[in-house]
């Protein structure tokens, strides 16, 4: 399959990143996720209770109190910070921070909009159609290769022999499916 006739670009969780949302939708692509559950310790405040305030660039907490912006670590993200002497009176502190001065950060990468985009484009019926394919294609051809190809342990090492090794594989994969089509053509 062509660029060109790509519509929909169908990825695992693991890729649901700010660069790779941001190709995809760069490139008049349409993204594919799951939902990824938020990775917060288990009795605090979730990202998702805090709102974000894009006309003055904050994020709120749930007393109403702001998170500033702070500054943009090296990684892109923005970060935001309280006021770490509002917080030492608040109520669900304990469940907000447990850092030692008391102040919360939350980080938001400078290509959010993008993440969030995809989020949004995950609830499009076509969407989760093209996710759903996913396990019957792409997963597929992987699971295919574990079991029937020994792409579950490499021979050989270095990468450059392992590469070798796997496109080798892959291409043995495709020759055998161009040989069923063929005969199912014929």
């Amino acid at each position: 399959m062509f660029k060109e006739d790509m519509k929909i670009v169908a990825v695992d969780a693991g890729y649901i990143t700010p660069h790779i949302c941001k190709s995809i939708l760069d490139d008049q692509l349409l993204p594919s996720i799951p939902y990824k559950r938020p990775m917060t310790k288990k009795g605090f405040m979730k990202k998702h209770q805090y709102v974000y305030d894009e006309y003055y660039d904050c994020y709120i907490s749930e007393k109403n109190e702001l998170l500033m912006y702070s500054t943009t670590n090296r990684d892109g993200y923005r970060e935001y910070k309280s006021d770490a002497e509002k917080c030492k009176n608040c109520t669900i502190l304990d469940q907000c921070t447990n850092s030692m001065n008391q102040q919360k950060v939350i980080t938001r990468h400078v290509w959010q909009d993008y993440i969030d985009e995809a989020q949004h484009l995950r609830h499009v019926n076509t969407i989760k159609g093209a996710y759903k394919r996913r396990k019957e294609t792409i997963e597929r051809v992987f699971a295919d290769g574990k079991e029937k190809h020994g792409l579950r342990y490499t021979q050989l090492r270095g990468i450059t022999n392992v590469i070798t090794e796997i496109t080798l594989k892959y291409a043995a994969m495709n020759l055998k499916k161009l040989g069923k089509l063929k005969w199912i053509w014929a």
